[in-house]
């Protein structure tokens, strides 16, 4: 898969400011910070058929692809790429744009990061069913090995189930910031 700096990116768009640039991030997370230029649709809303019957993305133009790090654009990258779609992957996500002091807009939404939210959740269950375990009936500690197992099925497969459920959660939803026009403040 191609790949872009945050530098080489932020000159490609002074020179055209219309290319197609998709943040596939959740809606809470876009209106936090984004680029004034990118176009919010989240990896678990991403439907790349509609997407190209629409007229949104064209086969004939490269589609720049953003999240917070680059995990989930890689993945919106391999699901465009299998409609025969252009993908360009932006090398450290919204995270590396910023810490090179690139232009961004931003929100009065302050969230939580998904990746956080998937650490809180994981360390909760761990710490639930250990106390279970040693308090109700020992049965309980299957509950820490299943979310164990399935840190470990994440980090070595790159899916991560509760990152994609807790994307659908509400709280990751609650804003209507989905274009470059719905925050003012720059920074």
């Amino acid at each position: 898969m191609k790949t872009i700096s945050p530098s080489e990116l932020n000159d490609l768009l002074s020179t055209q400011p219309t290319l197609t640039l998709l943040d596939v991030r959740t809606p809470v997370e876009f209106a936090e910070v984004h680029i004034a230029q990118a176009r919010n649709i989240p990896l678990d809303e991403l439907q790349p058929k509609q997407l190209i019957e629409s007229g949104q993305l064209r086969k004939d133009q490269p589609v720049y692809l953003l999240c917070r790090t680059g995990n989930r654009a890689q993945k919106a990258a391999d699901r465009l790429a299998r409609e025969n779609l252009d993908c360009v992957v932006v090398e450290g996500g919204t995270l590396a744009w910023n810490d090179a002091g690139l232009p961004v807009n931003r929100g009065a939404v302050k969230v939580i990061s998904l990746e956080r939210q998937v650490r809180i959740v994981a360390g909760s269950l761990v710490v639930i069913g250990a106390v279970l375990a040693w308090q109700v009936h020992p049965a309980f500690i299957g509950l820490s090995a299943f979310v164990g197992a399935g840190l470990v099925f994440a980090g070595v497969t790159d899916f991560c189930g509760m990152g994609l459920l807790l994307a659908r959660m509400p709280w990751n939803k609650k804003t209507s910031c989905t274009s470059a026009t719905c925050c003012d403040e720059k920074s």
